[in-house]
């Protein structure tokens, strides 16, 4: 993108949306934003960022505009509904929407974005809310490679990598496929922990044996650190994981891919929701596992205590 771009229209300023904002103000870019919560445009105004007094003021003459938001409701919302950021921005602008949402909404966006002139990027982000700040996301894209090209280096500003897929909803789809292993990964690794537990294998015993062996992976190493202290502290919760399954399910119906493990997990996290325990972060499989299995917590002391034998 070139120096006259430099002024970046920003809707959604939450969890995932106000430390990707305060990123790209960092990095040289006037950054004005606009959120419905009190709370959250406070904190942004903290951090710098210049407030709008609507979405439509925060996106008029922008040459590129970033979304951060929950679900398809908000982004039909924000994007469509009376008032909507669409109708606002510029002709010749882009559009670059981070949420993870599903391709028939987006694809809507796309259709009105197009009769605007306007060059629709969907670029959903990979991570959560604990390493945002860190600049360590990554993003799958899809939509005009030349806005894509051109926009590099602003995407460069809040995530470390970013995969161009095609010119329609591909990101959309790796975004759900990514998220669908994640599901099943925190599924099994709690029928994995409650079956050690039960073998009487002790609770930092087996998370060292997972870390060590060849199921290793990121995802598992990065759970396995706040299991080891029963951290069920929300970075992305059972809740939001039940409204991606479904979007998920959605997709694969849609495209007649049978999805037997997402529909067994998304019961799964539909137990947890129903339990009262939907804003625990989704590694609460565990926990919920245990439940099942008769398992109380675990002795967190030194490796080797074991559990009682059955």
């Amino acid at each position: 993108m070139t120096d006259a771009s430099k002024n970046i229209g920003w809707i959604g300023i939450g969890k995932m949306g106000l430390p990707m904002s305060a990123l790209v103000a960092k990095a040289g870019y006037a950054v004005t934003a606009f959120d419905q919560s009190a709370a959250r445009i406070a904190a942004a105004q903290a951090q710098g960022i210049s407030i709008a007094g609507s979405a439509a003021e925060a996106v008029r003459n922008r040459t590129a505009v970033i979304t951060s938001l929950p679900d398809d409701a908000a982004l039909h919302t924000v994007m469509l509904g009376a008032g909507g950021i669409i109708g606002a921005m510029a002709p010749n602008s882009v559009l670059i929407e981070t949420s993870t949402v599903s391709a028939e909404a987006s694809a809507e966006v796309d259709a009105a974005a197009k009769a605007r002139g306007i060059a629709y990027l969907r670029a959903p982000v990979s991570g959560n809310a604990s390493i945002v700040h860190t600049g360590a996301l990554t993003c799958f894209v899809s939509g005009p490679k030349e806005a894509f090209e051109s926009a590099k280096p602003l995407f460069a500003s809040f995530t470390r990598a970013q995969t161009y897929l095609g010119p329609g909803e591909e990101a959309r789809y790796a975004k759900l496929a990514v998220n669908l292993m994640i599901a099943v990964s925190a599924a099994m690794m709690a029928e994995s922990l409650a079956l050690a537990r039960k073998g009487g294998i002790g609770w930092q015993d087996i998370l060292k044996v997972l870390d060590d062996s060849a199921v290793a992976s990121p995802m598992v190493k990065y759970k396995t650190t706040p299991l080891r202290a029963r951290d069920f502290e929300s970075t992305f919760s059972c809740k939001q994981m039940a409204k991606d399954l479904d979007l998920i399910l959605g997709a694969g119906h849609a495209v007649g891919v049978p999805l037997q493990l997402a529909a067994q997990v998304r019961e799964t996290y539909g137990a947890i929701v129903a339990q009262g325990d939907g804003e625990t972060d989704f590694i609460a499989t565990v926990r919920h596992l245990e439940k099942l299995s008769g398992l109380g917590e675990p002795n967190l002391g030194e490796p080797n205590l074991g559990e009682p034998k059955l």
